[in-house]
């Protein structure tokens, strides 16, 4: 059943859209995979002419990180779950059992699986009318100027520079699980010094987490300061 956001009429493209690997006859040709490497560069158009058209005051540094910011597994996963293509996603039942239903990047890739084959059955404006439909609230928020807001690791740098002049490092410190369904855990560093840990199946995954969990140190650390030089002033 294609979902009535979804402006697809055929059952076997939607159905090609939605097949994992694990339920494929053939990985290749039987798997979403292609599909979502032929959406992806689709949306990833549409979000870019989208930014140019609406923002002409806007530099290429600004206009890439916009893009970035809506054309990442967070916000592709949040609407594919929104939309309900995590209930069509077909797969094995063991990939299943470990999750994969809820994977981010699964959900990710199934959207722009999804996007290639609108553009493939009815054209490229059917398929900027869905993607500006259906991603318009994260279009409308890098509008407003909130420009990577799930992007922790340049928001870590960033601050690390102006506070400290640093630049952080990350390193993977454990890695397990089978090759379909990795699992990393990730340190930040500063100076040799651990200040965030991440977790997620995908070292960029691990290494954002990191990231915000070390932002979220700094934020407690600078908020106990100002508290302390209240309470001290209060004293005297």
């Amino acid at each position: 059943m294609i979902p009535k956001c979804v402006p697809l009429r055929s059952l076997e493209l939607f159905g090609l859209a939605m097949r994992h690997r694990s339920a494929a006859s053939h990985p290749v040709t039987d798997s979403y995979e292609r599909l979502e490497f032929f959406g992806d560069s689709v949306l990833g158009l549409i979000v870019a002419q989208y930014l140019v058209e609406h923002h002409p005051d806007w530099d290429q540094g600004m206009l890439s990180k916009a893009r970035s910011s809506v054309v990442q597994e967070g916000p592709l996963a949040e609407t594919a779950q929104r939309i309900g293509l995590d209930r069509c996603l077909e797969m094995s039942p063991s990939e299943a059992s470990l999750g994969g239903r809820e994977r981010p990047s699964v959900l990710c890739d199934i959207f722009e699986a999804v996007v290639g084959a609108i553009f493939i059955e009815s054209g490229l404006e059917k398929a900027r009318w869905f993607v500006l439909e259906q991603l318009h609230p994260y279009l409308m928020q890098v509008s407003a100027g909130d420009v990577s807001p799930n992007d922790y690791k340049s928001r870590l740098q960033e601050l690390a520079q102006a506070l400290w002049r640093k630049t952080p490092t990350y390193r993977v410190c454990q890695e397990s699980g089978l090759s379909h369904d990795r699992r990393f855990v990730v340190h930040v560093l500063f100076d040799n010094e651990v200040m965030g840990e991440g977790a997620g199946r995908s070292k960029k995954e691990a290494e954002q987490r990191a990231a915000r969990d070390a932002l979220e140190v700094i934020d407690r650390a600078q908020k106990a300061r100002i508290m302390a030089g209240e309470t001290g002033s209060h004293d005297t």
